[in-house]
């Protein structure tokens, strides 16, 4: 779009299918960020799919006009790559129960055929922001920089055949559809970075951010609706919300799996190990147990009394 202002453009076009997800996605931050644009869809124009109701006519058509695409009728399944992933969808998929062939996936390898060495990594985070990742085994020297750490995450994933995602969703439009995804380097951050929020982040805090923001910001994002005023709203919660996640996870990448072996953090000190201890009675009394026990009893001995009342009312009846 910003390609689009700066050429003066009137209209913008994109080849996304009628069925999809991303034709609203597209669309919607087409007009937020340029509420005058033309956007022109040619799956959604009647010419077009009539002509070309799927992907083997789009295929006979590339072969018939000389144009070289990376899709053949043996493998018809569509992809989509980028630094974070590659999805897989249509063709074969189609079928839910169908396994995705070995020579599926490109950015993980088959786990039944990774080394039977693990790697073991330590990622450092700020403020919820990986800035580090270093090799226990010196395999690597320490790496940092978003695209360096993230392209490194998706190299050691890869190998280790961490990553592989087989799902049916629910597309926004209404319609089921089954995608395969390979994610490495975000399967391994999103372990390390729940992992690390558990020991740094309270409790409350992050049951309200799993409640409302994660949920929301989930919906917000898959639904296209990136450039909306409710995302900005939201974002500020989710931000807040990661300012002490400070620290440091070691994982284990092994055999399509990734493993947390420890965590720690020099600056957040929500956990005590002397607190938490059951050989000490370090700032705790055994006997305020007692009384919240009876406290949160009140409430639940009420339920059963009433219980017991319709029982008893079943009874006579």
């Amino acid at each position: 779009m910003r390609v689009a202002q700066q050429e003066g453009c009137i209209a913008v076009s994109h080849g996304c299918t009628g069925k999809g997800n991303d034709q609203v996605r597209f669309e919607l931050a087409f007009y937020t960020i340029q509420p005058t644009i033309k956007v022109i869809a040619p799956w959604r124009d009647p010419e077009f799919f009539k002509r070309f109701a799927g992907r083997n006519d789009l295929l006979d058509y590339a072969e018939q006009s000389g144009i070289p695409v990376t899709s053949t009728k043996g493998k018809p399944w569509s992809m989509d790559e980028n630094l974070a992933h590659c999805s897989y969808e249509a063709g074969i998929l189609e079928d839910p129960d169908h396994s995705p062939p070995d020579d599926m996936w490109r950015m993980t390898d088959d786990p039944l055929k990774a080394p039977s060495t693990p790697e073991d990594i330590t990622i450092e985070f700020e403020k919820g922001i990986p800035i580090a990742v270093t090799s226990a085994s010196s395999s690597f020297s320490k790496v940092t920089g978003s695209i360096a750490l993230f392209t490194k995450l998706n190299a050691l994933g890869k190998v280790h055949g961490v990553g592989r995602i087989d799902i049916v969703e629910n597309r926004y439009i209404g319609l089921k559809s089954r995608g395969c995804y390979d994610s490495p380097a975000m399967t391994i951050l999103r372990l390390a970075h729940m992992d690390l929020e558990g020991l740094v982040m309270d409790r409350e805090v992050r049951s309200l951010r799993d409640q409302f923001v994660t949920h929301t910001w989930s919906n917000l994002i898959y639904d296209g609706k990136y450039f909306s005023p409710e995302r900005e709203f939201v974002e500020n919660a989710l931000v807040f919300s990661q300012r002490r996640v400070n620290g440091q996870v070691r994982l284990r990448l092994y055999k399509g799996n990734t493993y947390v072996l420890g965590r720690s953090s020099e600056t957040e000190k929500l956990y005590s190990a002397e607190e938490a201890s059951m050989d000490t009675l370090e700032n705790f009394s055994p006997e305020d147990t007692t009384g919240f026990i009876g406290i949160q009893s009140i409430r639940l001995k009420k339920y059963g009394i009433q219980k017991e009342g319709e029982g008893a009312n079943l009874s006579r009846a």
